[in-house]
């Protein structure tokens, strides 16, 4: 079971963090109270879809929904087992429609696209409990839905798609900005979605991720970690190339420089054992890692745990992203290299792979930190009048 709740503290920190990454904060809030989110339907299927606004709001930190004309309600009741939750959908017709919804200033969290289907929310007293169809059974599991993450507050808009849990319905996500200058991105070369699900078949002991409906609809691949929680991928796949990465350094110097603008800010990582420690510029040993897991690098979590600081997080962060992009052991500086040196050798995160390469820009948040050297598929704009979310042919 997946509670909203339990991603509350994420959201607030994407926030913070959101607002601390603006070079110069806006002397007062920029955008309307209610920005207008446009939601255009080119997906060529005739299916309706109900569209859902929910997550946090970042005054009161009350979880919730937002309505159509832009109202955020906090969610009441729930109980354990969880109860059905209100039916908060918001409905647009099938391709060639559109609809126009408003998002609050202060709020960050998903919007959800479902096809043909409403989509099973429920509460606990926690909070509420997410479609999980990666988790055997869950009710959203043969439905066809997918979602996008935003944050909106007096610093502006953040919108990305996401492929860190699953790869499902192809959209791009864009923002319009007050001077007319248009941003995109998140678009699918086409055909790209079948690429990125062949690619997984042909790639041996990938295709287990494929989820495919009884009607032989293919709904959704999923991300490793998911494909490994479930039973349906190599839970050590990992493994031999982390062992390698991570006693490359008993040899030689890792040298992580996390902030772009900070080039001067370096730590300096070398392996015993199990164990990578790093220093500053000073030589004052300034934190230390547990070799990961397999699943420590698809989580980026537990041995690469990234707290909200300016040590240990930006380096986690750095070296899980090198893991995923097969670059650590081989660029002895971090982050480095350009998106042609990623993803290099058979063990490697094939997923992201085929995703990152289909995309028109090339960008896709196909792991938790991908946006370690931008290459995440997300939109930002300090004072933007109308975000969109357009939901591509497949």
């Amino acid at each position: 079971m997946r509670t909203f709740r339990a991603l509350l503290g994420l959201l607030v920190a994407l926030a913070i963090g959101f607002t601390l990454a603006s070079p110069v904060a806006p002397a007062a809030a920029a955008g309307p109270d209610r920005l207008p989110f446009n939601i255009t339907n080119n997906s060529q299927r005739g299916e309706n879809v109900f569209l859902y606004v929910v997550g946090v709001d970042l005054t009161s930190g009350r979880l919730g929904y937002v309505s159509q004309d832009g109202t955020f309600t906090a969610w009441s009741g729930g109980t354990n087992p969880p109860s059905p939750a209100p039916d908060v959908s918001i409905q647009m017709g099938g391709s060639g429609s559109s609809t126009t919804l408003n998002v609050p200033r202060g709020f960050s969290g998903r919007l959800y696209m479902s096809f043909g289907e409403k989509l099973p929310f429920s509460l606990t007293p926690d909070g509420l409990v997410q479609p999980a169809p990666w988790a055997p059974g869950d009710a959203s599991e043969n439905i066809l839905f997918d979602w996008s993450e935003f944050t909106y507050n007096d610093a502006g808009l953040w919108l990305n798609s996401s492929q860190v849990d699953m790869f499902a319905v192809p959209h791009a996500v864009s923002v319009t900005e007050a001077n007319g200058t248009y941003l995109e991105t998140g678009k699918l070369k086409a055909g790209g979605r079948d690429a990125v699900i062949n690619g997984l078949r042909d790639q041996g002991g990938w295709d287990g991720l494929i989820r495919t409906r009884g009607d032989g609809i293919v709904l959704r691949v999923l991300a490793p970690g998911k494909g490994a929680d479930s039973g349906s991928f190599d839970p050590d796949y990992l493994a031999p190339y982390i062992d390698e990465a991570w006693g490359a350094y008993a040899s030689k110097t890792l040298t992580v420089q996390p902030f772009g603008d900070r080039p001067d800010v370096k730590f300096f990582g070398t392996t015993s054992g199990s164990t990578m420690s790093f220093t500053d510029t000073t030589g004052a040993q300034v934190a230390s890692f547990q070799k990961p897991s397999t699943s420590n690098v698809w989580g980026c979590d537990g041995n690469l745990g990234a707290p909200n600081d300016q040590v240990v997080g930006p380096i986690a962060r750095t070296l899980c992203a090198a893991l995923h992009r097969s670059t650590l052991g081989r660029l002895d500086t971090q982050p480095s290299g350009t998106a042609a040196d990623f993803y290099q050798g058979d063990i490697t995160n094939h997923y992201s792979r085929l995703i990152h390469q289909n995309m028109v820009d090339g960008r896709a948040y196909g792991f938790a930190f991908d946006d370690v050297q931008a290459q995440e598929s997300l939109v930002h704009s300090g004072d933007p009048r109308q975000a969109g979310i357009t939901l591509n042919p497949f």
